[in-house]
């Protein structure tokens, strides 16, 4: 086989990033579908090997909470969306908690999920904390949850929205929710 050339393709695409809807354009709808999965699998890819995955987390657990031991807001470090979450609990049916979800998905249950660490906290706040890495994807969209039980009865208190464009995390929305069931 011999060896293919993408030089000017790549030159065309970084000089003038048009160029890509230009070729999507082009594209049937079979190549088009499999353009998209091997992007997303290489986005996924450079950021596994992008670092020290482990170290990442090691940090997240030492600065991703607060003092009330709720999770921090999402970030962007590198190629990795770093993702603090927790539950802190009062007793069985009394809780304070934050998790973001992705795409509409928790992300525990989130295809994106590239590793995820949970640490449990025993004590008078026994609960846990759990950092979470996704690959940074354009167009992603995470919602952090912060929400509570009471009587084992879940409500959310607020969602927090952020998009990622050209490679950061941006809040697009905030909102404060009453009377509603969190599932």
């Amino acid at each position: 086989m011999a060896t293919r050339r993408y030089g000017t393709i790549v030159k065309h695409l970084t000089d003038d990033p048009e160029t890509a809807v230009e070729l999507a354009q082009k594209l049937s709808d079979d190549v088009l579908t499999h353009l998209a999965a091997a992007l997303r699998d290489e986005v996924r890819r450079r950021a596994i090997s992008g670092g020290n995955l482990e170290a990442l987390i090691e940090q997240a657990f030492e600065s991703g909470f607060g003092r009330d031991g709720l999770g921090t807001m999402p970030w962007v470090d590198g190629s990795v969306i770093v993702c603090p979450g927790s539950i802190v609990a009062k007793s069985r049916t009394n809780h304070r908690c934050r998790f973001v979800s992705v795409d509409d998905v928790w992300i525990w249950e989130s295809s994106e999920l590239i590793q995820e660490e949970k640490l449990s906290h025993p004590g008078r706040d026994e609960g846990f904390k759990a950092v979470a890495l996704l690959p940074v994807t354009e167009g992603m969209s995470l919602d952090v949850v912060t929400g509570k039980a009471r009587a084992g009865q879940h409500s959310v208190d607020r969602v927090v929205s952020f998009e990622v464009r050209k490679g950061e995390l941006i809040e697009v929305s905030q909102r404060q929710v009453s009377g509603r069931g969190m599932q």
